[in-house]
């Protein structure tokens, strides 16, 4: 997967917001509560859309979902000027019930299809590993003498080509160049 400078250096960002919201000073898990009450400050997250999109993002935490993870791996690689308009994304992410209510009130602004592929792609890269951190995981798996080269047989290989094709088609279709 490869990942454009733009949401490089947002995936740190959202991730410490998040990370900020999680526990309270001593240490007990608040995310929810704290989510809930942010969702409740809508006109002021509004405005803070096109400074900060990695701290208004986290609103729609756990809001979506990918049913086409190739699109969304496709999605990642673009810059900002490069991003599909937000209906076109249709396929690649559904938002539940309650993520659609407050995503409207983003769209009603002109940055808010935008910002809405922003939050997707955060919170897509959220629930993926970090690429350095799979770096790591691999190193530690080989010095324990696990072959991690071999971990995928044809089978999976095949899949992972078809959906990458898949989603080279879908761009494509959307009037993106095919990136060789």
């Amino acid at each position: 997967m490869s990942i454009s400078p733009f949401f490089h250096e947002l995936r740190s960002a959202y991730q410490a917001e998040l990370d900020d919201l999680s526990s309270d000073s001593e240490g007990k898990d608040v995310l929810r509560q704290r989510l809930a009450a942010k969702r409740k400050e809508v006109d002021f997250l509004l405005q803070m859309v096109e400074l900060c999109p990695e701290m208004v993002a986290v609103v729609f935490h756990q809001g979506f979902r990918f049913p086409q993870p190739v699109l969304m791996d496709q999605l990642l690689s673009l810059e900002v000027d490069e991003f599909p308009e937000w209906d076109t994304l249709a396929n690649a992410v559904q938002l539940t019930p309650w993520a659609q209510e407050l995503a409207q009130v983003f769209l009603k602004e002109p940055s808010g299809g935008r910002f809405l592929t922003v939050a997707a792609g955060l919170e897509y890269m959220h629930g993926k590993v970090d690429p350095s951190q799979a770096a790591q995981v691999a190193d530690e798996d080989t010095e324990d003498g696990e072959d991690r080269d071999g971990a995928l047989d044809q089978e999976e290989n095949d899949e992972a080509r078809a959906r990458e094709e898949a989603g080279a088609d879908w761009m494509v279709e959307q009037g993106f160049d095919r990136k060789e």
